[in-house]
C-alpha cells in the first residue's frame, strides 16, 4: 500500500542534489522495527524509499516528538552527530538528514536517510544453521566495527543480534543510546539475554568490554541456534550466566560498588564454572578458547575488541590493515545541560549544515 512519509504532509526531500522519491512513498517497516514502535523512549518510523535520481533503495527513520523533553532532545542530536561522523565500512552511516519544518519556531522533527539494509543477523539465524566459516567471517566484522567505535570511546550497551544487519560487509546500526564511555548509566538498558552482568549489576561506571560480552553472547548463539542465557528477568538472568561461568570470586565481589549487589552474589550457592566445551558442543577449540575470554564475569580480564581480533581463531582471515581506527571525535555538547530550545537549535543548525552522500547501490547481497 502505498504512503507518503508520516507526519510529512507528503513533503520530500527536494535540492540540487537529492530528490527522495518522486512518487508516493511505499511505507514498509525496516527490519528489526515496527512502525510506531517506541524503542528506548523513543517513538519512531522506518521505511524503505528510493533515491528518486539513482533508483538507489534507502532507509528513512523518522524520530517522532524528539524534542518532548531535554533527555529526549539530547539522545537524537547524540544520534544525528554520531551517525555524520561515523565513517567505516562495519557500522552504518547517514546519507542524509532533512526535516519538512521551514523555520526554527516549526521544527518539531526530523528523517534520517541511511543504506537499505536488506535484513538482520536474528532473522538469518532463525532460518538457516551457520557454518563455522561464516561465524568466523561475520564475528569478525563485528569485532571490526566495534573496535572503532571503542577507539572513538562510544559505547553501544544494547548490541543485539537484530541491530547487527546482514550484508556485505556486516554492519552494526542504531547510536540512539551509544554514550562516551566515562559517562554514567542505567543499568537497564540491553536486551536482556545480551545484557552483560555488570549492567545487571547496576555499576555506575563501566568499560568498552561490556559491548564483548553482547558479542560473545552473539557468537554463542550462532553456534548452539539459540540464545544462551535466556532469563526471564534480571536476575534470573543472572543465575541462567552464573550457570555457566560458576559464581564469582570473593575478589570479584569486592570490587563490586553496589552493596545490595554484593549482597545478593553472597546470598547465592556455589557453582563451579562449566567446561565451555561442553556446552558448546558444535564448536572448534579456537572458537570456545575465544569465548571463554569474552564470557568474564569480570570486565578487567575480558578481552577488548583490538585484543579478540587478535585471537588465533581469526587467523585465517585477520588483516591489520582492514582493522583501522577512525578520527577521534570529540563531542562538546555531550556532556552539557541545555535546554530544550537549545538542544532544538543546534540540532537544527546541524541539519541545515548538512550535505547529502551520494547513494550506492542497495546492499542486499548475502553472505
Amino acid at each position: 500500500s502505498g504512503a507518503a512519509l508520516p507526519g510529512s504532509g507528503g513533503l520530500r526531500r527536494t535540492g540540487p542534489t537529492r530528490t527522495w522519491a518522486a512518487a508516493p512513498i511505499r511505507a514498509c517497516p525496516h527490519p528489526g522495527l515496527r512502525p510506531g514502535a517506541g524503542r528506548l523512549g523513543w517513538d519512531l518510523f522506518s521505511l524503505s524509499a528510493v533515491d528518486g535520481r539513482s533508483g538507489t533503495k534507502v532507509a528513512i527513520k523518522k524520530l517522532y516528538r524528539p524534542f518532548q523533553s531535554q533527555i529526549l532532545a539530547k539522545r537524537a542530536y547524540r544520534e544525528l552527530r554520531l551517525l555524520k561522523h561515523m565513517k567505516h565500512e562495519n557500522v552504518i552511516g547517514i546519507l542524509d538528514v532533512f526535516t519538512p519544518d521551514v523555520t526554527l519556531e516549526k521544527f518539531n522533527g526530523f528523517y534520517i536517510v541511511m543504506p537499505f539494509m536488506g535484513t538482520d543477523l536474528s532473522k538469518i539465524m532463525k532460518h538457516e544453521k551457520l557454518t563455522e566459516d561464516r561465524i568466523q567471517f561475520l564475528v569478525y566484522q563485528i569485532l571490526k566495527g566495534l573496535k572503532v567505535c571503542h577507539f572513538l570511546l562510544f559505547l553501544f550497551h544494547n548490541l543485539i543480534t537484530v541491530w547487527v544487519y546482514f550484508v556485505l560487509p556486516l554492519q552494526i546500526l542504531d547510536f540512539g543510546m551509544a554514550r562516551h564511555t566515562d559517562s554514567e548509566m542505567t543499568g537497564y538498558v540491553v536486551t536482556r539475554w545480551y545484557r552483560a552482568p555488570e549492567v545487571i549489576l547496576n555499576w555506575m561506571h563501566y568499560t568498552q568490554t561490556v559491548d564483548i560480552w553482547s558479542v560473545g553472547c552473539i557468537m554463542a548463539e550462532m553456534i548452539m541456534g539459540r540464545p544462551l542465557f535466556r532469563g526471564n528477568d534480571h536476575l534470573d538472568q543472572l543465575k541462567e550466566i552464573m550457570k555457566i561461568t560458576g559464581t564469582p570470586s570473593q575478589d570479584f565481589v569486592q570490587k563490586l560498588k553496589s552493596q545490595a549487589a554484593k549482597n545478593y552474589i553472597k546470598s547465592l550457592p556455589k557453582v563451579q564454572k562449566k567446561d565451555f566445551a561442553s556446552v558448546l558442543k558444535h564448536a572448534s577449540p579456537l572458537a570456545v578458547n575465544l569465548l571463554e575470554n569474552m564470557l568474564v564475569l569480570d570486565v578487567e580480564e575480558r578481552v577488548t575488541a583490538a585484543e579478540a581480533l587478535m585471537h588465533p581463531y581469526f587467523e585465517a582471515i585477520h588483516d591489520p590493515e582492514e582493522e583501522i581506527e577512525a578520527e577521534k571525535y570529540y563531542e562538546t555538547f555531550d556532556n552539557m545541560d541545555l535546554t530544550l530550545d537549545e538542544w532544538k537549535r543546534v540540532t537544527y543548525k546541524e541539519i541545515l549544515n548538512f550535505k547529502p552522500l551520494q547513494t550506492s547501490e542497495s546492499k542486499e547481497t548475502a553472505v
